[in-house]
């Protein structure tokens, strides 16, 4: 067989080459078969070289290793000193005073100044960049210092008796274990001293060839090496601990990153990222007692869009949140730049908005927030195809002149609110004592509406609507009367509030039905009924049906019935109401729309529901022959009602001028005091039969 390689002039060798001869051989003879254990060589050897390195790519293992080791050099340096001064101690009298004073001095006073240095190093705060600069300077200086404490102890160690030598190995080997055990969470710099003090004690203690020092020699050969496979373990476990522990701080940040965006998702408006509900009274509740606990006022604010749903209604949802957006973000810049006072506003649902008012405001300030805030509510909004307008009604609570709990507060400034609505829309109110008196009035309403005897405590009265031209009395208008047996009576705009708080209003509506159908039972076939319905009893999923059911119990037929309904009734939920009336249309009943003129979608509700009447609202009829505004709108109303066939009914009719100037517009019905005063059930009778007898009369002096 021919040989792989051949040796010109050569004799063939009788011995195995050595494998760094087999390299070199390799090398000339073919550089594609030696590229393989070559690159071996230079990867072990780079792999080899990484161990005295610091490294580099782990910046969260080496701030690890600078904390750790900046606690336990100091023990190194110490374990170094006490050892160095002991052994230069029993060489002072028989070696050189330069190894037992100079040079042990020089050693300890560098080792005490890296003590001192470290020491600080714990309460500095030091950057990735810096932290690694000083551990390689670490780990460098630990080659000529592990030098110089070795060459030293081997320069000692021939002027000693048996006992100083064996104390001088014992020095060495007992050294070098505490300072490797130091150094063991800088690897690098434990392999170095390994390497520089033990290779050295071996062979130096080796070559003495006393048989005791051979033996501790290779002992501490053999506990190096434990010490080092030691190392390398604990080393690779400080790695990994310094990994769990970044793995876990960043589970940490992860999991509180969620939680934190819980809170806030759990305390924000989803629409209007505004502080929702949820938000608002925890503001309140902390605002509340800091003060109190301080002594000073804060008050509480609810808002309230004027006209928003009309809006939801007429446009879509979807312009609906545009509007609450922008709204939501108008009022936020108010708050934002008001005065020296901190306000936290929310969105607390719905059209409605909460304001904490802190600082110690005063009712002026109140005041002056609240126009505030109305005068940018009411700037126009631009929708797709068209603009439209809102206002905003503000009740607002101050402590502690208004309430002394946080939940009270609140509820006062809800009443406010709901005085704003009723009597001051679009205005800003602020809790008194006298809204106070009529709480205390509403409470004492309420609780003697829940025990009255509707069938003896509440009385029917009737008004006529007469038709304008002929001035014959074509139906009337039932209304409640409440005689309480310790208010005496009450006003319709009192207990009717307040039995649709309590939600007693459908079954008073149901009570009051059956008592006006059996009195409408004993009128002429021509003369109607009208009846008032709430928004409870057409919005409610159930609220027609009873109704219906009464009217088809009642013998009268649904024809001489009409129904009247207000704008607001219609605004709380118009598909629903929509639904209802249809149902009552479809037995042949009539629909009114009540109040028309003082709602906010009275155009937009007239084309889309099947109305027969429409009643014009008793405000514009008050000063009809003096102000042309409302000259003008009746005349809108009755051209309106003329070309979509509808009847126009005008409320609050006292003079004959007015009744003279409503006839000129064409006004269909009339309602008023001019031709009667609301009156009982009895008196219709004769009432109908004066009537006749006045118009007989009248006709009478015409003919002749």
């Amino acid at each position: 067989m021919q040989p792989a390689l051949a040796f010109p002039h050569e004799t063939r060798l009788t011995r195995p080459l050595p494998p760094l001869c087999k390299i070199a051989l390799v090398l000339k003879g073919s550089g594609a078969r030696i590229s393989m254990p070559v690159a071996n060589l230079k990867s072990h050897f780079a792999a080899a070289m990484r161990l005295f390195r610091v490294p580099t790519d782990n910046p969260d293992l080496t701030r690890a290793q600078f904390d750790a080791f900046s606690k336990q050099v100091p023990l190194l340096y110490f374990i170094l000193m006490s050892n160095t001064i002991a052994v230069a101690y029993t060489y002072v009298n028989v070696a050189p005073d330069w190894l037992t004073m100079i040079v042990p001095s020089v050693l300890t006073v560098l080792a005490a100044l890296r003590t001192f240095w470290w020491l600080r190093q714990r309460h500095l705060v030091r950057s990735d960049a810096d932290i690694l600069r000083n551990l390689r300077a670490t780990n460098w200086m630990t080659l000529p210092i592990g030098a110089g404490f070795t060459i030293w102890s081997f320069a000692l160690y021939p002027y000693g008796d048996p006992f100083a030598k064996s104390q001088v190995a014992f020095y060495m080997a007992v050294t070098v274990i505490g300072c490797i055990f130091s150094l063991m969470h800088l690897r690098s710099a434990a392999l170095i001293v390994t390497l520089v003090v033990d290779v050295p004690y071996v062979l130096f203690f080796w070559a003495t060839g006393e048989p005791t020092l051979k033996a501790i020699a290779v002992n501490n050969l053999l506990v190096s090496g434990a010490m080092v496979t030691v190392l390398f373990i604990y080393y690779r476990d400080f790695a990994d601990l310094v990994a769990s522990r970044k793995s876990l701080l960043a589970q940490q940040a992860a999991t509180q990153a969620l939680s934190d965006e819980n809170f806030r998702l759990a305390n924000l408006d989803s629409l209007t990222e505004l502080p929702n509900r949820r938000r608002f009274f925890a503001e309140l509740s902390s605002a509340f007692v800091d003060a109190e606990r301080r002594s000073v006022r804060v008050a509480v604010g609810i808002i309230d869009l004027d006209g928003f749903k009309p809006i939801n209604d007429n446009y879509g949802h979807s312009v609906g949140d545009r509007v609450l957006i922008e709204a939501g973000r108008r009022i936020r810049e108010a708050c934002e730049g008001f005065g020296p006072q901190r306000v936290e506003f929310a969105r607390l649902g719905g059209d409605e908005f909460g304001l904490v008012v802190c600082g110690d405001p005063e009712e002026a300030d109140l005041t002056r927030l609240g126009e505030r805030i109305g005068d940018q509510v009411k700037l126009p909004y631009q929708l797709d195809t068209a603009h439209t307008g809102l206002s905003c009604s503000i009740g607002f609570a101050l402590f502690p002149q208004s309430a002394t709990t946080a939940e009270a507060l609140y509820e006062c400034a809800d009443y406010s609110l709901y005085h704003a609505k009723r009597h001051l829309r679009g205005r800003t109110v602020i809790f008194s004592s006298e809204l106070e008196a009529e709480i205390r009035s509403r409470g004492v309403i309420e609780n003697l509406l829940r025990t009255a005897d509707f069938s003896t405590e509440m009385d029917l009265v009737f008004q006529p609507i007469v038709d304008a031209m002929s001035e014959h009395t074509t139906g009337f208008e039932v209304l409640a009367r409440w005689h309480s047996s310790r208010l005496g009576l009450v006003s319709p705009a009192d207990f009717i509030p307040a039995a649709e708080r309590i939600g007693l209003i459908r079954p008073l509506t149901q009570a009051l039905l059956i008592r006006a159908l059996a009195t409408a039972r004993t009128w002429p076939d021509h003369i109607r009924l009208s009846f008032n319905l709430s928004a409870h009893d057409i919005c409610s999923p159930e609220g027609i049906l009873p109704l219906i059911t009464i009217v088809e119990k009642s013998g009268l037929p649904p024809h001489r019935i009409d129904f009247e309904i207000t704008e607001t009734a219609v605004t709380f939920d118009f598909v629903r109401a929509q639904q209802s009336i249809a149902a009552l249309k479809a037995m042949g009943c009539g629909i009114s729309l009540d109040d028309f003129g003082t709602g906010y979608s009275s155009l937009s509700h007239v084309h889309r529901l099947p109305l027969d009447k429409i009643k014009v609202d008793r405000s514009f009829v008050a000063d009809i022959n003096d102000n042309p505004v409302s000259h003008k709108i009746i005349k809108s109303l009755t051209g309106l009602c003329d070309d979509m066939e509808i009847a126009c009914v005008v409320e609050g009719v006292e003079t004959r001028a007015q009744l003279d100037s409503l006839r000129r517009l064409g006004c269909d019905f009339i309602q008023g005091y001019y031709f009667a005063k609301p009156m009982r059930g009895d008196a219709i009778g004769e009432y109908l039969a004066k009537e006749r007898q006045r118009l007989d009369g009248a006709e009478a002096k015409v003919v002749a």
